[in-house]
């Protein structure tokens, strides 16, 4: 300081310091809540003076009377205490804390959905028209094994950039509704709401549900929480579940149960069903699909897509000799947008109900896309042809038994003409091989007998590969059906014959021990099927007599034996009604073989046209011109090496 006063440097920190004791002040006040929580206590202590007011006249021996002060101040200072922390922790959600846990039950023709006041969450949904194998009500997830918690964050107590995080699961939301049923075209809302410090400051849920439906619509409305929210925050949706077993086999189940999601208006993905991982989402997410084997838990964002903010899905194992209870447990962690507005909704619906295409196409959004029908040609196949003729004869109320003998022999009557394309090719080669051996005796170098061999082809007009050509054509067909009849939801607990269930596999024995690979049981319909397979495997060596020799024709010989037995391993715990439906078409086939070559194709008729066609003239095919140049090509190189 100078004699002539306060110097410039002088005054800047004076403002400085007053600045800093401002602040300090400003940040070391007691915040609103903080107040609540001296007048709470406050309050308390007021109570235990009037209380010892009113028992000073009574008659208590000195020592005992300080006893009672002594225990009466303990708990006093406890309870202020506890009730300050649940003040500090939860803020204007602390009387929500309080409350009596009820159930409410809603149902229609379809579904009776329950909820739970803690947490207004849907704690279970039982499917009324279907049933476990064990004939037990059909439970899709029950409230000890789920979870549904949004996490809302709100300003710390001690201000600044301090946060809390609030979870629904353990407040108590608020309903004036009472039980009910209702059923057609009829619908109903019910409210749960979870307030703040106001009846104007609440988080809502409302669900709506109509009659014979298995969607349940569910909003979450906020009003007055741009007041109570931490600037710039958004609802973070906790969604979990443990499944449990409903089919026959855990395994089965465990094979197909897994986490389905479609990003926004994108393509459809998956974690892998044999797999058990965790995935962080990078878009944002129109649905996730809790998928089990024939039934699936869906939760759709029906306006706008869940945001990528921390979101992730994952795939959780239940520990082997934990639970026989349970399957697979499945997670997802959403993020629901909130702008900061005072009042602002975000719709959504449940699906709760069957894996059945038709009635997932009706729900919209894509979700019918979560049946496995196999690759995209496969898929493509089932879709369009195969899913359509089941439905024509399952609409006439056969036994599905029926349904499959039905659907066999329709297909296999579409795919006679590339059976007789296919047998016919064997034929020409079975009646050339007469000449075939020939010319093995006469011409020893192998590169000449190939030309030579070529040659005659060409002069009798016989395709070599033409019989490959077919096979490859109805491939996709035999593929689809494999992946058909697992994915199809109207053979589940469908009986025919012995076997009572043709979704999963028939026992007609059960072995006292168990075999690896094979199991611990004889599945009837396997068994006959593999039979039928070594019929079908020697028709078909009968057939290609001739087009096959040397190690080919060995190599074919030992599948005849080797190619049922893998059958047999492979498909003794799979769907009863994929092996009934390989037993009949492998019946048909040979059927339709003994057909053909008994009425169909005289081989002395074909032998006869096709030394007709030796004097014919042939004009190369481009193909044919390349394959000879190529084969004289080597024949020169291979003649040159020699001479030196």
């Amino acid at each position: 300081m100078s004699k002539k006063g306060l110097d410039k440097n002088s005054i800047i920190g004076l403002v400085l310091i007053s600045a800093i004791l401002l602040i300090f002040s400003y940040i070391t006040s007691p915040t609103e809540e903080e107040l609540k929580a001296k007048e709470l206590a406050k309050k308390k202590q007021t109570e235990q003076v009037e209380k010892e007011n009113t028992t000073e006249n009574a008659v208590v021996p000195a020592e005992q009377s300080e006893e009672i002060l002594s225990v009466d101040n303990q708990f006093v200072e406890k309870d202020s205490l506890h009730e300050i922390a649940l003040l500090t922790q939860y803020g204007p959600f602390t009387n929500s804390l309080k409350g009596e846990s009820k159930n409410f039950t809603f149902e229609n023709e379809k579904i009776k959905v329950t909820i739970a006041n803690k947490g207004g969450r849907v704690s279970s949904v039982e499917l009324k028209d279907f049933h476990t194998y064990d004939s037990l009500p059909l439970m899709l997830f029950n409230e000890d094994s789920s979870r549904f918690n949004i996490e809302l964050t709100i300003p710390g107590i001690t201000g600044g950039n301090s946060i809390r995080q609030i979870n629904t699961e353990d407040l108590y939301f608020e309903t004036a509704e009472t039980e009910f049923n209702i059923s057609g075209t009829d619908e109903k809302s019910i409210s749960f709401k979870l307030y703040g410090n106001s009846k104007n400051q609440y988080i809502e849920y409302l669900y709506t549900l109509k009659g014979n439906s298995y969607v349940v619509d569910f909003n979450v409305n906020t009003v007055g929480f741009d007041k109570i929210l931490s600037p710039h925050s958004n609802l973070f949706l906790n969604w979990s579940m443990f499944t449990p077993s409903q089919e026959k086999t855990i395994a089965n189940q465990k094979n197909i149960s897994t986490i389905y999601f479609q990003y926004n208006n994108s393509d459809m993905d998956y974690i892998n069903p044999m797999k058990y991982e965790e995935q962080n989402l990078d878009a944002t997410v129109d649905w996730i699909m809790f998928k089990q084997q024939y039934f699936n838990t869906t939760l759709i964002a029906t306006e706008t897509p869940f945001l990528k903010t921390d979101a992730k899905i994952k795939t959780i194992e239940i520990e082997e000799g934990q639970s026989e209870n349970y399957v697979q447990g499945m997670g997802t962690d959403l993020t629901i947008p909130f702008n900061g507005g005072s009042q602002e909704s975000f719709a959504m619906q449940f699906y709760f109900g069957p894996n059945k295409y038709e009635i997932l196409e009706d729900v919209g959004y894509g979700i019918e896309n979560s049946i496995d029908f196999g690759w995209p040609v496969i898929k493509q196949v089932n879709k369009y042809i195969i899913r359509n003729v089941f439905l024509f004869f399952n609409s006439f109320g056969l036994q599905i038994g029926l349904v499959i003998l039905l659907l066999t022999f329709t297909i296999k009557l579409l795919l006679f003409p590339i059976t007789w394309k296919t047998y016919l090719s064997s034929a020409k080669m079975r009646v050339l091989k007469p000449e075939i051996d020939a010319l093995k005796e006469k011409i020893t170098d192998k590169m000449k007998l190939q030309q030579a061999t070529m040659s005659l082809y060409r002069q009798t007009g016989v395709n070599p590969l033409a019989g490959c050509i077919p096979m490859l054509i109805q491939m996709p067909i035999l593929f689809a059906l494999f992946r058909f009849f697992p994915a199809t939801f109207d053979m589940r607990q469908k009986s025919f014959l012995w076997a009572e269930d043709l979704s999963t596999y028939d026992s007609i024995y059960e072995l006292p021990f168990s075999i690896p690979m094979y199991g611990d049981h004889v599945s009837l319909f396997t068994l006959l099927m593999a039979i039928s397979m070594i019929f079908y495997t020697k028709a078909n060596s009968q057939m290609t007599a001739g087009a096959m020799e040397g190690p080919m024709a060995g190599q074919m010989k030992m599948m005849t034996y080797l190619m049922p037995i893998m059958m047999l391993f492979f498909f003794n715990s799979y769907a009863a009604g994929l092996s009934f439906y390989y037993l009949i078409a492998n019946i048909i086939t040979i059927l339709q073989q003994w057909v053909i070559r008994k009425w169909i194709v005289d081989e002395d008729k074909i032998l006869a046209k096709l030394q007709s066609n030796k004097v014919k003239p042939k004009k190369k095919s481009g193909f044919a011109a390349k394959l000879e140049a190529k084969m004289k090509e080597a024949q020169q190189l291979q003649e040159r090496k020699k001479k030196k």
